[in-house]
């Protein structure tokens, strides 16, 4: 997982992560649970590397839903993967799923 993915272990941390974000949020959510393990990992990969690459652009945050219950409710997760991108704190897209590090971009460009 690149350096630049935050990852908040409640969600009074995930919400100061997006109070303190100048920038949108894409916010990735993963879980622990046997079929959600190797997708999620699938992920980490992807968006390690879009964190790197939009750089100044967004902030990346991987979320696990079993820590961040309330932000899991807010944004109608309701599997893992998923992602969401976060204008000021409001949802302005969602993709669910492991996916191409292509698609994400493509996914973020429409809506940076």
């Amino acid at each position: 997982m690149a350096k630049r993915v935050h990852q908040p272990r409640e969600d009074a941390e995930f919400d100061f992560i997006l109070g303190m974000s100048g920038v949108p949020v894409l916010a990735y959510f993963t879980g622990t649970w046997p079929k959600a393990i190797e997708p999620c990992r699938a992920m980490d990969l992807v968006v390690g590397d879009i964190a790197d690459e939009y750089t100044g652009r967004l902030t990346a945050v991987r979320t696990d839903i079993t820590r961040c219950p309330a932000a899991t409710k807010r944004y109608g997760i309701t599997g893992a993967p998923s992602y969401v991108l976060l204008k000021e704190g409001e949802a302005v897209a969602h993709g669910t799923g492991p996916t191409t590090i292509t698609e994400v971009r493509k996914f973020l460009d429409g809506h940076l």
